[in-house]
């Protein structure tokens, strides 16, 4: 059974979201976009409103880092 996703596994979202979203321009995005997409993958089961833009940076860089 896959782990379900919290806001705080930045590194493991980021991974999915390049398997989801490879050809979306991940440097030049909206959070709005990107909060949207998060709470789209499957193994994904949080409080919506537990992002901030704290998180949604930290899961952009990783996503940047990831797609390197």
């Amino acid at each position: 059974m896959a782990k379900k996703l919290r806001w705080t596994d930045v590194q493991d979202i980021a991974i999915e979201l390049e398997e989801h979203h490879p050809d979306v321009d991940n440097v030049n995005l909206r959070f709005t976009d990107l909060h949207r997409w998060v709470m789209e993958l499957p193994d994904f089961q949080d409080d919506p409103n537990r992002s901030n833009e704290k998180i949604l940076e930290a899961i952009q860089a990783a996503w940047i880092e990831e797609r390197d």
